[in-house]
């Protein structure tokens, strides 16, 4: 054999040896503990992590922050404050890098000025199957019964919670609360149905209550389309750690280049997500979304804890949800202390923020530390801390907005303390574009084209997408100048006289639309608006503002009832009835109201092919076709006025 290959030979063995050789590596072990205990001797408060076993044996991912000033005094005990989460009870529990508990609770989802100079023991934990929580996990998991056929759902999680927390917490004086915003929020109203002893009260702000209805999936049978990206996050990973991906900057673009909201959906593959699924077999609001809406069963539930709900008045997410509850549960509250109702000039959540403004709004205070000072903290501590004084708090706590003043009531609606009395007022459509308080004397109508292919926007575009980064405008969306739409050929804008005495409006203004289409369905976005006077010499940028008081949008095809689609009868006037959400406005002298009637709202709201198609998130681009649509000027806004303070209806 040649030289060179008894050398090649030998070489090729070598390596086959090294390769079969397990490898040698020399006593050099890894610089990372299998446990490390953080040390900070100058934390004020001590961080506990358990994972609390349920009935079932599941075990949940809790939070335990306890107030270095309770340790090994017994003679000191505090009160509980939980929230239950999707969001990552870590993440919502370590807001910063300090040994400061103000400093880890400052943001989302803390009252943390409250908790912290209360002395409350803050637990935050994840709910099941979220995050580091055992099992599996349920968007708004519904309670036992026809949706939901196992023992367990987030009220028995609640209940084993605190039947844990009070019996393993020594620091704790048997007395819990519970409080959380939006999907946080939807956790505290879980926690009324069959409540553990120990549940003392319940603060529910800005709940999720009933996705079909008006909070986050539709409103009036219309999809929130651009909620897509938070049921992709939500929904894929445990940890939310799949995000959603656009290759567009503008939202507008995005949503109509794909088209339907299933075809965006199904290019984002989301046909994997269970709960995408449901949401795609029930576009009506038929026994699926009726069974697991928390105001029809809190209903039929004894109220037995005491309950403060927290309504934003421009909530851009969930504004359906405090109002809902709140008409289900008052009449129950036979003593007039179980149920307290709030309603704030805020955005989602902003309660617990700086609320001194929003957007180009101005309220001359931080309202939001108004709420949490004069209203929240005596509220917790009555019931959570032992031989607390009972709270000065009234029935109602409304903000007028237009006014900019807390109000303290006895009752939703009212106008005010007492002596006032709401009168529905019809503001009608009428002719020249007028809106007037006197029925026109003609059954004349105002037309416009819809066109499916240029939907009206929603706000001025690039339109960003759903978010709370810096930067990011979602939260103000509803109190964004509506100038923009006012122009447009596809909007019907109808303005009132300039008021020549404050107008005040409490309650939920009521739309009467007679209408017609050229199609075989339709959306009808109604908004009730209050225009500023043209100069505005305290605000110059305020100078003919159209800010929205109240609007919502209703989808046609649902005008004869929300369980069932019906095609409508093209070219023939309708009846179209829904309500907006609730107010508490003056329209001020020197203002004007405004109504505006249009049939898109893109891209918050998949667009309506105006083609009756069985479900529009199957709907194909052939579907989608121009319409004619008329307002007839028997159309009006019913509006709730407060009588004894007085009107501005010109010439009323």
């Amino acid at each position: 054999m040649p030289a060179f290959a008894t050398a090649l030979l030998a070489v090729s063995a070598g390596a086959f040896a090294r390769q079969d050789a397990a490898p040698q590596y020399p006593n050099y072990p890894s610089e990372t503990p299998a446990k490390f205990t953080p040390v900070n001797a100058d934390a004020d408060f001590e961080r506990r992590v358990v994972m609390i076993p349920m009935r079932d044996g599941v075990k949940l991912h809790t939070v335990i922050l306890v107030p270095k000033n309770l340790n090994g005094d017994h003679a000191k005990k505090a009160g509980i404050v939980l929230t239950r989460t999707p969001y990552d009870a870590d993440a919502l529990t370590t807001h910063a890098q300090s040994g400061s508990l103000a400093a880890n609770l400052e943001g989302y989802d803390n009252p943390a000025d409250v908790i912290v100079e209360d002395g409350y023991i803050r637990v935050v934990q994840d709910v099941r199957g979220k995050y580091h929580s055992e099992g599996d996990y349920v968007m708004n998991r519904p309670p036992h019964g026809p949706i939901n056929p196992t023992p367990v759902d987030d009220a028995t999680d609640t209940w084993d919670t605190i039947d844990w927390l009070v019996k393993h917490v020594p620091e704790s004086n048997g007395k819990v609360g519970t409080l959380g915003i939006s999907y946080d929020g939807f956790e505290p109203l879980m926690a009324l149905i069959h409540p553990h002893p120990a549940l003392k009260v319940s603060v529910p702000m800005n709940p999720m209550v009933d996705g079909w209805m008006g909070d986050d999936w539709f409103h009036n049978g219309a999809f929130r389309q651009q909620n897509l990206p938070y049921i992709y996050e939500q929904t894929a990973t445990r940890d939310n750690s799949a995000k959603w991906w656009s290759n567009v900057y503008d939202d507008y673009d995005l949503y109509l280049r794909a088209g339907s909201a299933g075809e965006l959906a199904r290019q984002h593959g989301m046909e994997q997500l269970p709960f995408w699924k449901k949401v795609l077999a029930h576009p009506a609001y038929d026994s699926f979304w009726q069974n697991q809406a928390v105001d029809k069963l809190l209903a039929k539930e004894p109220l037995k804890v005491p309950v403060m709900l927290v309504h934003s008045l421009w909530d851009q997410e969930d504004i359906y949800g405090a109002i809902a509850v709140y008409k289900a549960i008052k009449p129950k509250d036979t003593s007039g202390n179980m149920v307290k109702l709030v309603m704030g000039p805020w955005h989602h959540g902003q309660e617990i923020e700086d609320a001194s403004a929003l957007g180009a709004l101005k309220f001359g205070s931080d309202t939001g530390r108004y709420f949490r000072e004069h209203v929240l903290r005596p509220f917790l501590a009555q019931y959570l801390k032992n031989q607390a004084p009972k709270a000065d708090v009234a029935p109602v706590t409304a903000f007028e907005t237009g006014t900019n003043r807390w109000e303290r009531l006895q009752r939703w609606p009212s106008g005010c303390d007492h002596g006032c009395t709401i009168t529905p007022k019809p503001l009608y459509l009428g002719d020249a574009m007028k809106a007037t308080f006197t029925r026109p004397g003609d059954n004349g109508a105002d037309r416009y084209v819809s066109d499916p292919a240029h939907p009206v926007p929603f706000r001025a575009r690039p339109i960003q997408p759903v978010g709370y980064d810096a930067g990011q405008t979602w939260s103000q969306w509803l109190v964004d100048d509506q100038r923009e739409a006012s122009g447009r050929t596809d909007v019907l804008t109808y303005t009132s006289d300039v008021l020549a005495a404050p107008l005040t409006i409490a309650g939920q203004p009521q739309v009467h639309l007679t209408a017609s289409t050229t199609g075989t369905d339709s959306d009808w976005v109604v908004k009730l608006i209050d225009v500023y006077p043209d100069e505005m010499a305290n605000q110059p940028e305020m100078g003919g503002y159209q800010l929205a008081v109240a609007m919502d949008i209703l989808r046609g095809r649902y005008r004869e009832g929300f369980a069932e689609a019906k095609p409508i009868q093209a070219n023939t006037p309708l009846p179209y009835t829904f309500a907006l959400p609730t107010t508490n406005h003056v329209f001020l002298p020197g203002h004007r109201i405004m109504v505006q009637v249009q049939s898109s709202w893109f891209p918050l709201y998949d667009r309506n092919p105006q083609t009756f198609v069985p479900n529009i998130f199957l709907a194909k681009p052939e579907d989608y076709r121009k319409a004619t649509q008329e307002v007839f000027h028997s159309s009006y806004v019913e509006l709730p006025v407060a009588a004894a303070k007085g009107n501005g209806i010109p010439g009323g």
